[in-house]
């Protein structure tokens, strides 16, 4: 049953140029991660992870299932802006689609496309449905930087470093490409672009007006993104906590998202390797041992893995959507 799911949603994505770069990626993932467990002392490293409770382990898995719930509501919310009107069940098995499939595509946001797919697949509506889509990752990616620089601006070490720049530079690339995809969408002449290209701009365009009409549901899923992200954050001060990882709570708020956007670069497999690397680069100028922050990392690393599975298998249980004649 599952093989069959994934297989047909993802039937046209085999060939020999992506599973070269699939394998490449995930040889970056993997190098990284062997570099980091001969660089740093594994002994504390396995030790960190064995202190670990049970009841730890399976509040933060449930804890993540349901933000990645939540996080379902908040996309189906931004595709009702764009005129995609999907149920609950539908986007909570199209997300979880995604989610499973972040565990074996080359990046983070593969698991979009593929989430996409499944309501695309049942319902049509392409360019509207990619449109919803972008505009959530956007959100999400929003969310990260404000708090990252946010929570950069309250740690006092902070305003010793150069990255409250970094992240208003990000904040303001970020601004410029969106706007500027905006622009090209709304007023580039119809009369220029090829036929079939034509329709596909007019589609895009009718949907982002629908988008453009109703700010305040693209701002009410900024801040559920907000709200969903910083329980995720939450949620790796519990595991670090039960590492015995002695770190302010506000630092965490600064390190975790910056860490995450880092990631989001498609240099490696779904960001394995690069974000264990990213937060102790992070965190260990504030005196947090190496070893423990990659042993954290790592940590949360199983969490996605285990929750991944877990939403793999739960989507093929649910109901597919089925059309009217």
């Amino acid at each position: 049953m599952i093989k069959s799911f994934y297989s047909g949603l993802l039937g046209g994505s085999s060939g020999s140029k992506k599973g070269s770069r699939l394998a490449l990626k995930a040889g970056i993932s993997i190098g990284i991660l062997a570099f980091l467990l001969w660089w740093l002392p594994t002994e504390i490293l396995f030790k960190a992870l064995g202190t670990i409770p049970v009841s730890v382990w399976v509040i933060v898995i449930l804890g993540f299932i349901a933000g990645h719930i939540i996080s379902a509501m908040k996309w189906k919310l931004l595709l009702s802006a764009v005129n995609v009107r999907i149920t609950a069940t539908e986007a909570v098995r199209a997300h979880g689609a995604g989610l499973f499939a972040n565990l074996c595509l080359p990046s983070i946001v593969g698991g979009d496309f593929v989430r996409a797919g499944v309501v695309i697949k049942d319902r049509g509506q392409i360019e509207a449905i990619a449109l919803g889509s972008l505009a959530d990752r956007v959100n999400d990616t929003f969310a990260l930087v404000t708090m990252a620089g946010l929570a950069g601006l309250m740690v006092p070490e902070m305003a010793e470093m150069k990255v409250a720049r970094i992240l208003t530079g990000m904040a303001v690339f970020l601004l410029v490409m969106v706007t500027g995809g905006m622009g090209v969408i709304l007023w580039i002449p119809v009369d220029r672009i090829p036929g079939k290209l034509a329709k596909v701009v007019v589609r895009f365009r009718d949907a982002l007006k629908s988008l453009v009409r109703v700010p305040h549901i693209a701002f009410s899923g900024f801040l559920l993104s907000v709200g969903i992200q910083s329980g995720f954050v939450g949620l790796n001060v519990i595991l670090a906590d039960s590492m015995g990882i002695k770190a302010p709570f506000i630092l965490w708020f600064f390190a975790w998202p910056l860490a995450k956007i880092i990631a989001l670069v498609p240099v490696s497999l779904g960001g394995i390797g690069v974000r264990e690397a990213a937060l102790a680069a992070i965190m260990t100028p504030f005196g947090i041992q190496s070893a423990l922050v990659v042993a954290q990392s790592i940590s949360w690393e199983v969490v996605l893995i285990i929750s991944g599975l877990c939403a793999g298998l739960f989507v093929t249980m649910l109901p597919a959507y089925k059309t009217t004649k």
